[in-house]
């Protein structure tokens, strides 16, 4: 059985962690870099990336193109 752990609930994670950090610093509990919600975007964009790819992957599989000719 294939691991598959870029799947839409890999995004959603990310953007809750994202979510929770903000309201953190936004409170005061904890001071954060800006570099670390930069890298969690780039890190949710990469799930983004794989998911779509995927998709369209799978989709390239179940159906076949036919171009018509005139």
């Amino acid at each position: 059985m294939k691991l598959n752990i870029f799947r839409y609930e890999g995004y959603v994670v990310v953007g809750i962690l994202m979510m929770i950090i903000t309201l953190g610093k936004l409170v005061g509990l904890y001071s954060v870099s800006s570099d670390w919600f930069w890298f969690l975007a780039g890190l949710a964009l990469i799930f983004e990336g794989i998911i779509s790819l995927i998709k369209q992957r799978r989709f390239d599989r179940k159906y076949k193109i036919i171009e018509r000719k005139d």
